[in-house]
């Protein structure tokens, strides 16, 4: 069966949790503390993470709860990408707040059976052995020790996992800090989510639930690395001082501030220890992609880490875990780098380079598209390792509609690799019994919609975490047989 350590009850660590369940695995969720926090660090999901919980059947409880946005900003520009253009059944980014993120996902890992223990500090690594890691754990009752196959670092920016591990955290500091308040606001703008820049600074609002927003931004006169808190009566300066108005702001729930520090871990695996989400890189917060690229990156490990575990795959598998989410977390370094010059370069050059980006927004659609598709984690792409490999291996594969009435997201749902056969069930004869290293769904159908990019495929292995495996084009049977035989018994694609 096989057993991992989570360190880390926010969403990253439960996302990791489930999906190592829902593949039979012994999971431990470890975290410090005794009650989820009622505030909300995040409050955007964006397109991709929904089609990853549509993957799992789970999406609809996330986007009942949720509000729709049919846009997005990028580095604060007043024109604002329009995610209604993207390839997805999940056309915008949903609002929601992330203790009910970490709600709806804690109450599906526990029905999957994860072994949540709140209130529980992990205090170090104890040993590294040579077919086990042991942790060091302090409870309510007193400390204890947690062997297990893996342990998997999930517990924030200031990762005790990553610096028990000894695994270095590479980048910049901070050299601004922008501020955040969870307030309510007697006079809200007109249209929400509202954005405005000046010479002053920047300002966002954006509703988290009834009566209550969301505003932030960076004070261009006060940059400090020292804070104490805000008093209303600075919140109200800062906000006016950007807005021209302070919008009837009153009643703080919350207030905290974020750097523009960009840092990625060296590695993202040291022998038995991996790290996932903020562990494994921090960055400005804007856009609100934090939250997604880590269970993003989850969902690219979890499947390849439950068959280490069980003995399906050896155990350099693991190794492609960091070939290729840590190239993700360079970009996402480098997606919030630029957007971080943009909201704080108020220079003439700066207004310039914000007219010129905003107006190509605007006016060309495919540009609007590129951004929406970066940030939203739709473009995410690994590179095949055959550089012969059809140009879909390695690319997300979308909802794909079958002629059957299915989609490939619900085929999806199990957590399996999926066969597809659109030769007719050709590919499947050639193939006879299944090889045993996978576990796979085998849908054999056609497509339902044009595709320029499936034009000529044959048969495709889809990966559990969504991406394209392997595709064929061979015309002869045999050959195509041959080729989907190979792609089942090959690891790490």
């Amino acid at each position: 069966m096989g057993s991992v350590i989570v360190i880390g009850g926010g969403p990253t660590g439960l996302w990791t949790a489930a999906e190592l369940r829902l593949r039979g695995v012994d999971v431990t969720v470890v975290e410090r503390l005794p009650e989820r926090s009622p505030y909300s660090k995040g409050f955007t999901v964006h397109p991709r993470t929904l089609e990853m919980w549509a993957s799992r059947g789970i999406a609809d409880r996330f986007v009942e709860h949720g509000t729709r946005v049919p846009s997005g900003h990028f580095g604060l520009l007043a024109e604002r990408m329009d995610f209604r253009a993207l390839d997805t059944p999940f056309p915008y980014t949903l609002m929601l707040p992330q203790p009910k993120v970490e709600e709806l996902l804690e109450e599906y890992a526990l029905r999957l059976g994860a072994d949540i223990r709140r209130g529980h500090v992990f205090t170090g690594l104890v040993e590294n052995k040579p077919h086990s890691v042991v942790a060091g754990v302090e409870g309510p009752d007193g400390g204890y020790a947690l062997e297990a196959d893996y342990l998997v670092g999930c517990d924030g920016t200031r990762s005790a996992v990553r610096e028990s591990a000894g695994i270095g955290f590479s980048g910049t500091d901070s050299t601004w800090y922008g501020w955040l308040a969870d307030v309510a606001l007697d006079a809200p703008p007109p249209q929400v989510p509202y954005t405005h820049v000046n010479a002053r600074g920047t300002l966002m609002v954006v509703p988290m639930s009834p009566g209550v927003y969301r505003v932030g931004g960076l004070d261009l006169e006060d940059r400090s690395a020292r804070w104490d808190g805000y008093t209303v009566e600075e919140l109200r300066a800062k906000t006016a001082a950007v807005a021209g108005t302070d919008f009837g702001l009153r009643d703080p729930l919350w207030v905290s501030r974020s750097g523009n520090a960009a840092k990625l871990a060296d590695h993202y695996r040291k022998d038995r220890v991996l790290l996932v989400g903020d562990a494994a890189h921090r960055h400005l917060p804007a856009g609100g992609v934090g939250l997604n690229v880590g269970v993003q990156d989850a969902w690219n490990l979890a499947w390849k880490l439950a068959a280490v575990v069980q003995g399906q795959a050896p155990e350099g598998l693991l190794d492609s875990y960091e070939a290729e989410r840590r190239p993700v977390g360079a970009e996402l370094l480098e997606l919030t780098d630029a957007q971080s010059v943009l909201m704080t370069a108020w220079t003439p050059e700066g207004k310039n380079l914000r007219s010129f980006l905003g107006g190509a927004v605007a006016r060309e659609p495919g540009f609007s598209r590129y951004l929406a598709e970066a940030v939203s984690g739709l473009s995410v792409a690994y590179p095949p390792r055959d550089t012969a490999a059809h140009p879909l291996v390695g690319r997300r594969a979308p909802d794909l509609r079958f002629s059957g009435g299915s989609g490939l997201f619900s085929l999806l749902e199990p957590g399996h690799h999926v066969l597809i056969d659109m030769a007719g069930g050709r590919a499947v004869a050639a193939v006879g019994e299944l090889p045993g290293r996978w576990q796979a769904v085998v849908h054999v159908d056609t497509l339902a919609e044009e595709r320029a990019q499936w034009q000529g495929v044959r048969a495709a292995l889809v990966r559990p975490d969504g991406h394209v495996a392997w595709a064929g084009t061979e015309p002869d049977d045999e050959a195509l047989g041959a080729a989907a035989t190979a792609a089942l018994t090959v690891t790490g694609r």
